[in-house]
């Protein structure tokens, strides 16, 4: 199919990806994001191989590595802080590291940065309040009271997608895991030039972002899903690092800005059936939301998008360029939300501990196959 008209909803890493890759395919990308500001929370994100492959089809490469901290290992230490295995990680492409850490904030900037100048319409603060596919196109009436026409919508809009809700009323809601991640921007130590894993019942990880900064990220048994309220969250998460290994606790002096603690509680969700429901089609989290313990959740993402740019350009019709997507993606997608799952279980004792650094070594294994 050529020269799209095609509706990306939700101005995320997986719909700016998506518009990049669609404008190169050809077609026309309007973005809408219903946040008026286009904010990202400021903390970082692991980015792997497989990324760093993704970001070099794009054409961004070279704008992302410069934004972040790239690194060609993972050091994984037991809970008393010893290292106990140095995974690495091998790299996809010629003369670029093999993972990156990099601030949310500077991804996004890339992102939208590069789908503006590719040609993409990007509106901010704007819903779609209604779609209706009538088998030609789809008739779209926005929440700034402006109607328009595509002949592919595209959902991107993340877990609690409301695209997904009006394809799929019934579909599975996301589940709570009982665990919580918290995150927090640190001054970068001498030596941190990896990503480095602390094993436990409460994890933890350090991660490089720029040449002055690494984040902490913990995570943590929450029973019951409690809400903490932002006064107070750099005390709390304090108290959390003070069963961990010795190099953790000693970070905790740091942690004092209440807003800059990023608190979330894991859910995650695969959608078992179709992706699509004729024009209007679903990619990211909206159909499989995962837990951080791989650092794979943009990554899947970032393939969806670039496999649905391939795909609505080689297919002939809609149906077949969804249901290609989904075959390609399906798989792939369900071993990395599951997987995730089991490390999550095992640190909170719903099931068998996991091994983190043969998991490491195989989601590398695994994302380093052709998408």
């Amino acid at each position: 199919m050529d020269n799209l008209n095609i509706l990306m909803i939700g101005g995320g890493i997986g719909g700016l990806t998506a518009a990049i890759a669609l404008r190169a395919k050809g077609h026309r990308v309007t973005v809408i994001e219903r946040d008026p500001d286009w904010s990202v929370y400021g903390v970082g994100i692991i980015q792997q191989g497989n990324v760093i492959r993704a970001m070099a089809d794009l054409g961004v490469i070279d704008d992302y590595l410069a934004a972040g901290v790239g690194f060609d290992y993972v050091a994984v230490h037991a809970p008393d802080g010893t290292m106990v295995a140095k995974v690495p990680s091998h790299r996809l492409v010629e003369r670029y590291p093999a993972n990156l850490g990099i601030g949310r904030r500077a991804l996004h900037k890339v992102l939208g940065d590069r789908a503006i100048v590719a040609g993409a319409d990007v509106r901010l603060g704007i819903t779609a309040e209604r779609m209706d596919d009538e088998g030609t196109d789809v008739a779209v009436a926005f929440s700034d009271g402006t109607n328009a026409r595509y002949d592919i919508v595209l959902g991107g809009d993340g877990l609690y997608s409301q695209t997904r809700a009006l394809l799929f009323r019934d579909a599975a809601k996301p589940e709570y895991t009982g665990q919580a991640v918290w995150r927090y921007n640190l001054p970068r130590t001498a030596g941190m030039d990896a990503l480095h894993v602390y094993n436990g019942r409460i994890g933890a990880g350090l991660v490089p972002i720029s040449e002055e900064l690494m984040y902490i990220y913990l995570t943590t048994p929450e029973p019951g899903n409690p809400r903490y309220p932002t006064e107070g969250l750099a005390a709390a998460m304090r108290e959390k690092l003070q069963s961990h290994a010795p190099a953790i606790r000693e970070l905790a002096q740091h942690i004092v800005d209440d807003e800059g603690v990023v608190y979330r509680p894991l859910e995650t969700h695969m959608l078992e059936g179709a992706w699509h429901a004729g024009r209007i089609g679903l990619l990211g989290d909206a159909v499989h939301a995962t837990t951080p313990h791989l650092g794979q959740g943009a990554g899947m993402a970032i393939e969806d998008a670039l496999v649905l740019a391939e795909e609505l350009t080689r297919q002939e019709t809609p149906e077949a360029a969804f249901t290609a997507y989904r075959d390609r993606r399906f798989e792939r997608c369900r071993y990395i939300v599951e997987t995730s799952l089991s490390i999550c279980h095992g640190q909170i004792g719903r099931g068998p501990p996991v091994d983190n650094a043969v998991a490491t070594a195989e989601m590398f294994a695994r994302t380093a196959q052709p998408i």
